[in-house]
C-alpha cells in the first residue's frame, strides 16, 4: 500500500509539473468537485460531520484560491468574481447547517467551469507538442 500511495504522489507530483496554467486550473476544479461530493456523501451517507466539514473546508480554500488569482483588469473576472463568491457563500452554509440541498447546484457551476477550462487547455497542449495530462 505504501508503494502504490508514493506512486500515486510521483504522478500527481509529475502531473502539475508538467501542466500548463490552464491545466493546473482544470485540477484545481477537478478537486474542487471531488471534495463537495465527498463532502455530500459523509453527510448523507456516513453522518460524518468531521470528515464532511475537512472536505467542505478544501473546497472552499480552492473557490478562495481560484478568486485570489482572478486579474481584476480582465473583464471576465468581474463576471467570475460573484459566481465564485455565490459558491463560497453557498459550501459555507452548506457546512454550517449540514445542508446538501444546494450542492448539485454547486457542482453543476464547477462542472462547467472545469469543462471550459479543459477546452482552452487543449489546444494550448496540442500546440506545445505535449502529450495530454489526464486531469483528474
Amino acid at each position: 500500500m505504501e508503494l502504490k500511495n508514493r506512486l500515486g504522489q510521483e504522478y500527481l507530483y509529475r502531473s502539475v509539473m508538467t501542466a500548463s496554467p490552464a491545466e493546473l486550473i482544470v485540477m484545481l476544479f477537478d478537486a474542487c468537485i471531488k471534495d463537495v461530493k465527498l463532502a455530500a456523501m459523509a453527510l448523507e451517507e456516513k453522518h460524518d460531520l468531521m470528515k464532511a466539514n475537512t472536505y467542505f473546508v478544501k473546497a472552499q480554500k480552492i473557490i478562495a484560491e481560484l478568486m485570489s488569482s482572478l486579474d481584476m483588469d480582465v473583464e471576465i473576472s468581474g463576471q467570475l468574481l460573484p459566481i465564485y463568491e455565490f459558491m463560497l457563500h453557498t459550501l459555507m452554509h452548506a457546512n454550517v447547517q449540514k445542508d446538501t440541498s444546494a450542492l448539485p447546484g454547486v457542482i453543476e457551476i464547477l462542472t462547467a467551469q472545469r469543462d471550459t477550462w479543459k477546452q482552452i487547455a487543449q489546444p494550448n497542449r496540442a500546440a506545445q507538442g505535449m502529450p495530454e495530462v489526464m486531469c483528474g
